[in-house]
């Protein structure tokens, strides 16, 4: 069974996951960790807990989701995970660092260890990890589902009453959706959702009550490509 540790971090308010099992072995899910302060919280929860990290894992590549990776992939010696179809928003990082007015670390952009546009899974521990490829926030976003707690990591896909942008360089609205529609809600009601802001949720309670999703599913806006 795994437990989730929850850290709101950066101006972006951005959630980093430290996610263990009763192995003691735990990955760091989107570490945005910008500031000594909140690295250190991160830092003595692990240590209080023995945990041993085994890997950093994205579920996309934006800058507030990377400003911690380095720093912990150096601090842990584990390898960094993510879809190498973001590649080009790590490429971006260090300019949309300077437009957002963000301090960082010199060299604070992570190279990828291992490229996840092709795999199925993640392991740690007893605990296996599904990834879902849900893109439309970004070209190479991922959600990790966790059967056993029915627990989903959905970055910046789907949130507590809301969705990611589609606005920004990568993003595509019709793409979003279909990975909601088709990928994340067929997982079942009962699922909780754990977003890359805000609060965690269900999938039912999205389903009724998120405006975005509700209308996509009672038929009230087109896609672009019906427009």
């Amino acid at each position: 069974m795994i437990k989730v540790k929850i850290f709101a971090v950066n101006p972006f308010r951005e959630v980093t996951y430290v996610v263990s099992d009763e192995t003691k072995e735990c990955i760091i899910i989107d570490a945005g960790a910008q500031s000594a302060r909140e690295r250190e919280r991160i830092e003595a929860y692990i240590a209080k807990e023995g945990l041993q990290p085994v890997l950093l894992v994205n579920t996309h590549g934006h800058v507030d989701h990377i400003l911690g990776v380095d720093y912990f992939k150096k601090l842990y010696h584990v390898p960094f995970a993510m879809d190498g179809k973001d590649q080009p928003l790590l490429n971006l990082a260090e300019q949309s660092a300077r437009m957002y007015g963000l301090e960082t670390d010199p060299g604070f952009v992570p190279a990828i260890d291992k490229d996840l546009s092709d795999e199925e899974e993640i392991r740690f521990g007893n605990t296996v990890l599904r990834i879902l490829h849900t893109p439309g926030h970004s070209p190479g976003g991922i959600s990790l589902y966790e059967a056993g707690c029915k627990a989903l990591f959905t970055g910046d896909t789907l949130f507590n009453g809301s969705i990611g942008r589609t606005d920004l360089p990568g993003g595509d609205y019709d793409e979003l959706m279909h990975s909601i529609i088709d990928k994340i809600l067929p997982l079942g009601g009962d699922v909780t959702i754990y977003p890359g802001h805000g609060n965690h949720s269900t999938l039912a309670h999205e389903a009724a009550y998120n405006p975005f999703v509700a209308e996509v599913l009672q038929g009230t806006v087109n896609s672009a490509e019906q427009i």
